[in-house]
């Protein structure tokens, strides 16, 4: 199978970028100002987003890979485009609101995820329907994490310039 092939190359990259991303910046408990933030009642205990985001980055690479196989579907190369461009925000998230602090900007950006992983998945659709059904569950995530970031934003309208305190210890 020729899916497969592509496959072999497209799961391992998503997670290897996706993994890049998240390493590129210290992020959940391993980030003193994210630790500092209040967050929303519904947020997910840390240990859930590696596995989250690792069951997804799977799943788009399946999705791609799919799309890849489609040789000569109409569309192809539009869709592939556009989740490239949604995949390229994805990787910018991390480093825009973990790093940079800059939760506004973050929303902003996961919202231009989502549009464009809608119209990605339409478009996946219409080559291959199972490629549309691999996107779904990101969908639902980045929807989720969405408003997880609006959230913040509104319980800590000062996020960006939040220092977290010093860990200093003290030898008697």
């Amino acid at each position: 199978m020729s899916f497969l092939r592509w496959a072999v190359v497209t799961v391992p990259l998503i997670l290897l970028l996706g993994f890049a991303s998240g390493r590129a910046v210290p992020s959940g408990s391993e980030n003193g100002w994210y630790m500092a933030l209040q967050k929303p009642a519904v947020t997910p205990p840390g240990i859930v987003f590696p596995i989250a985001w690792t069951t997804l980055y799977i799943l788009l690479g399946l999705a791609v890979a799919v799309i890849l196989h489609a040789r000569g579907a109409r569309g192809r190369g539009p869709a592939l485009g556009l989740f490239a461009i949604q995949f390229a925000l994805n990787l910018a998230w991390t480093p825009l609101f973990f790093g940079m602090h800059q939760v506004g900007s973050a929303l902003l950006v996961i919202v231009a995820m989502l549009v464009l992983s809608i119209v990605t998945t339409v478009l996946f659709g219409r080559i291959r329907p199972l490629a549309a059904w691999l996107m779904v569950p990101y969908l639902v995530w980045i929807s989720f994490a969405g408003v997880l970031t609006w959230r913040i934003g509104q319980l800590n309208p000062d996020a960006e310039t939040l220092v977290p305190a010093a860990h200093t210890s003290q030898m008697l």
